[in-house]
């Protein structure tokens, strides 16, 4: 379901509520600047929280920091295999909506 999501989430099989909100991380990446009180209320009437909204637009705003960080200087990435073991000492903790 990951992939499919992360591939094309229009046609990944989510729930439109999901839909709605990650069409408004998608353009706080890729047209912060264009944000406008519509767009919120979108989410909102997706049945979405003012806090969930909050939270979307703040992961979404530090992954891009994070992101451009490391690619400016030139910190490494985290070898796969870390992520594996992680996986096998802790288990799948999930997420929790």
């Amino acid at each position: 379901m990951v992939e499919a999501v992360c591939k094309d989430f229009e046609s990944a099989s989510i729930e439109e509520k999901e839909k709605v909100l990650l069409r408004y991380v998608a353009k706080v990446n890729d047209e912060a600047h264009a944000i406008s009180q519509e767009d919120v209320d979108r989410v909102l009437a997706a049945g979405w929280s003012e806090a969930a909204v909050f939270d979307a637009a703040t992961v979404c705003a530090l992954f891009n920091y994070f992101n451009r960080w490391i690619d400016a200087t030139g910190v490494p990435g985290v070898d796969p295999q870390f992520y594996k073991q992680r996986m096998q000492q802790m288990g799948d903790l999930g997420y929790a909506m």
